[in-house]
């Protein structure tokens, strides 16, 4: 079967934020997991300590996805931050002091007991993606989080990305590590540092219709792709969109399938995720990427396919 995808080939599976329906999001054991189910990409999110380590976290505050509040010492850390939260920042901790920390589920609907883990830095994630693809190969997408505020701090994001990229080999147009990020500029300068493949995400305040991503891809030549929220793709324009990215050489690619939180108008997950397949969408992130993996299965072993149109 000959799919709709960019390169012809089934669309590839993320395990956004390692298979973290299943186990806290970011902890060694999710990724571990999200491999041994058979994803083809793991997600990682990437914020930044205060001596310059990336950490890999996907909120600029620990509150949410770890421990923290259990940490006696760290109790008079608390402080207004990004957008006027209170929570702890990584920007105010080094990255020795947050080895004490433990992933927790931020979900309260998804199960709460599991392996005890630490929490990961992105030198420590790319010696494991390095050891893991020995025995399969898959690919490492890494998000870059709230650059601008980083920089704020006198924080680089980038640079430090760099360096950790260049350190293990990783940088260049035919490596498996594809960086993301909401913020254009950052993704410019990893395209011209590393040539690293970069994908820029929107949200849906951002996505017009196809003459909006037209003119996007063409201002932004140095992009790989964008990634859109699912709601985009489902929408009356989503046909197009997928069009005009292929069209451009560009991949098209479609965040979050939760099988907890499926989407309005569809029965399940699987549902959703059929619609992405015959839209020809590139990649998927799925937070439980098992059920995305057998529901490919099912669409590639189907002979009548789903129309593309809404």
């Amino acid at each position: 079967m000959i799919w709709n995808t960019l390169d012809g080939q089934p669309t590839r599976i993320i395990a956004h934020r390692g298979a973290s329906g299943y186990l806290p999001e970011h902890a060694l054991a999710a990724y571990d997991l999200g491999v041994q189910i058979g994803a083809d990409v793991i997600e990682p999110d990437l914020v930044m300590t205060r001596d310059h380590q990336l950490l890999v976290r996907h909120d600029a505050g620990l509150d949410r996805s770890t421990d923290i509040a259990t940490h006696v010492p760290f109790a008079n850390r608390k402080r207004v931050g990004l957008d006027g939260h209170i929570d702890w920042w990584t920007s105010d901790f080094a990255r020795a002091e947050l080895r004490v920390l433990r992933p927790r589920q931020p979900f309260a609907t998804r199960a709460q007991t599991f392996p005890e883990s630490v929490i990961l830095d992105f030198q420590e994630t790319l010696q494991w993606f390095l050891m893991a693809r020995e025995s399969r190969p898959f690919a490492l997408y890494p998000e870059l989080k709230h650059p601008e505020w980083f920089a704020e701090q006198r924080l680089d994001v980038v640079s430090q990305c760099v360096r950790d990229l260049q350190a293990v080999g990783l940088q260049g147009r035919a490596s498996p590590v594809w960086i993301q990020c909401f913020k254009l500029a950052p993704l410019r300068l990893m395209r011209e540092q590393t040539d690293n493949p970069v994908f820029a995400l929107f949200d849906s305040a951002q996505i017009g219709d196809a003459a909006w991503l037209t003119d996007t891809l063409h201002r932004h030549p140095y992009l790989d792709g964008v990634a859109l929220p699912k709601s985009a793709w489902f929408g009356h324009a989503g046909a197009s969109l997928v069009d005009v990215a292929h069209a451009a050489g560009r991949q098209a690619h479609a965040w979050t399938i939760r099988d907890d939180q499926v989407g309005a108008g569809f029965a399940s997950s699987a549902a959703e995720l059929e619609r992405l397949f015959a839209l020809g969408v590139d990649a998927i992130f799925c937070d439980f990427p098992d059920t995305a993996l057998v529901a490919r299965q099912r669409f590639g072993a189907t002979p009548d396919k789903p129309s593309r149109s809404p």
